[in-house]
């Protein structure tokens, strides 16, 4: 069942940016994992051919787990901006 938001969806919103950030990163793995299980399969059905997808998956989970780090230790989402953003327009 999808996430529901109790009120009006809005990127200034700290608690919905961090959702979107999360739902992001999950839709980046969700890509990551068909994309490359489908190549690698195809790898291993045909020996020898996609002789390149090493050099592709490993800066891709690279990329990944920078994401990961991005979403999940290093982002913050202040209040303090949203508060006084609403009280000065």
């Amino acid at each position: 069942m999808p996430p529901k938001w109790p009120r009006k969806p809005d990127r200034a919103d700290p608690a919905y940016r961090k959702l979107e950030d999360r739902l992001n990163f999950a839709v980046h793995v969700a890509a990551f994992t068909a994309f490359n299980s489908g190549l690698w399969f195809f790898h291993e059905f045909t020996p020898g051919t996609l002789l390149w997808l090493p050099k592709l998956t490993l800066p891709w989970v690279a990329l990944l787990a920078v994401h990961g780090v991005w979403v999940f230790a290093i982002a913050t989402y202040p209040t303090s901006l949203v508060e006084s953003d609403k009280t000065s327009s």
